[in-house]
């Protein structure tokens, strides 16, 4: 049986799924799909911590067993803001690879192609991106050694 390390990018999922069909990503499904291949060994769900009512949300996703990690949200004086994981996820997914055969990452992030690479390359694992379609970078779906497009059961249609 493979172990498999999951990774999600929560703010990146949230937004592209939400901006190409207009509904939520489907957290139980992806585990339920991720799990049929092997076993999930460690899960960690990366999010923003803006303090409003998401305890219900980060709750649902523990309950599934993930370790949800939380950044503060940071509004900038000129009016941007900054909010992202990628250094974070990147050191989990670089210590997890040596002790797992699958490294799953649900993002869209071009900024992660490297890492899928590198990992593949140094530890032998498969790197399966998840994501959404015309929204995920092609550089991501290049480097990853399967891509699974986020759609049909993936979502949760209200």
């Amino acid at each position: 049986m493979k172990k498999i390390a999951l990774f999600v990018d929560v703010q990146n999922l949230y937004y592209t799924v939400r901006q190409a069909y207009g509904c939520h990503f489907n957290y139980a499904a992806f585990w339920k799909d991720v799990s049929r291949d092997g076993e999930i060994v460690e899960a960690i769900a990366y999010a923003i911590d803006r303090g409003d009512a998401k305890q219900q949300f980060q709750q649902i996703l523990r309950n599934l067993g993930f370790t949800v990690k939380l950044k503060p949200y940071i509004q900038r004086a000129d009016g941007s803001a900054k909010g992202d994981w990628d250094v974070g996820i990147t050191l989990d997914v670089v210590d997890a690879a040596p002790r797992v055969d699958r490294v799953v990452l649900a993002s869209g992030d071009g900024d992660f192609d490297l890492l899928l690479e590198r990992v593949i390359q140094r530890h032998g694992v498969e790197a399966v991106a998840y994501g959404v379609p015309g929204l995920t970078a092609h550089s991501l779906i290049r480097a990853a050694s399967r891509y699974v497009p986020i759609e049909g059961a993936l979502l949760l249609k209200h």
